[in-house]
């Protein structure tokens, strides 16, 4: 059994068709069946089956292809981190992250960790926080941001990096907008614009209004704090966000007013892969975080300077 034949085999696999594989491996077209062909040989199964114009993956075949598609990533990723090794200031770093951290922070550390690595790559993927840890843990990003933090969680490990206050946000002509600060028990009449069901932001802000004695009335649901902020501020209804999800990005603003009764926030968790040692350029990723976030240990992660929090 051949590395190229498990290569064609995933490509047509992919395609269903054995001649948009050969156009993209850039091979002939006899080349890709002869391969599939010796492969099915060697196993003694048929791996595709004819449906119209197109090829199926039969039963065995799916069985296959699933383990032979985790063998070509891990291969993907020991190339990647041989030439990390050599070379760690040339390589990739993948991050996950919800979508409340895209606005500020993930640019913000980003911009700072490549003053001192300008030729590292960064490929992003934003999720909920259940995508984000199952990417984590078959290896599709090598750290991810999640909150709430997982406390205990057998595959995957990390660090509380920052808690973060959620804000009561008004339209800008409620009658409670110019206040400083409020008790949370004060909406509690008020028609509320809360995440989807999934988000993590949704469970924190719903527990919060229970533990004040209501049961938030939902007028609005939505899945980018963009929307939530923006159908507030149109007086569409009220919402708690965070402060990183409160920078403007448009005239349209709600009011924002502290919660002083009970006390809300969520948890910001960098985690990683538990139990497994992580790429070197991902690691030197690590350690700036922890040190941005003023939890890293002494060692400097950069070559010529500490960061520091913005």
């Amino acid at each position: 059994m051949e590395l190229r034949q498990l290569q064609y085999f995933v490509k047509v696999a992919q395609k269903e068709h054995v001649t948009q594989a050969a156009e993209e491996l850039h091979v002939a077209q006899s080349a890709v069946s002869r391969q599939i062909h010796q492969l099915e040989e060697e196993l003694g199964v048929n791996l595709f089956m004819q449906k119209g114009r197109n090829l199926q993956l039969t039963p065995v075949g799916q069985l296959f292809c699933k383990r032979v598609e985790g063998i070509m990533k891990d291969l993907d990723r020991a190339v990647i981190e041989i030439h990390e090794f050599l070379d760690p200031e040339q390589g990739e770093i993948r991050i996950g992250f919800p979508h409340s951290l895209g606005i500020h922070l993930i640019p913000s550390v980003v911009a700072e960790f490549r003053k001192n690595y300008p030729n590292v790559k960064f490929r992003f993927k934003q999720g909920m926080f259940p995508t984000l840890i199952r990417d984590v843990i078959s290896a599709e990003v090598d750290l991810a941001f999640v909150s709430p933090f997982p406390e205990r969680h057998d595959q995957v490990g990390g660090d509380v990096v920052l808690t973060e206050e959620l804000f009561a946000i008004l339209p800008p002509n409620h009658p409670l907008a110019g206040e400083k600060s409020i008790k949370l028990e004060q909406l509690k009449d008020e028609r509320f614009v809360l995440f989807s069901k999934g988000y993590s932001l949704r469970p924190i802000v719903w527990h919060a209004c229970l533990e004040a004695g209501f049961t938030p009335k939902i007028a609005f649901e939505g899945e980018e704090t963009d929307t939530i902020r923006g159908l507030v501020a149109a007086g569409m209804g009220v919402s708690l966000l965070p402060e990183m999800a409160l920078f403007q990005t448009n005239p349209l603003q709600p009011a924002r007013v502290s919660i002083t009764e009970p006390k809300v926030t969520r948890s910001i968790g960098l985690i990683h892969r538990a139990d497994e040692k992580l790429p070197p350029v991902a690691q030197a990723f690590r350690t700036f975080l922890l040190q941005y976030f003023g939890l890293g240990p002494a060692a400097q992660p950069t070559k010529d300077s500490t960061p520091s929090r913005s």
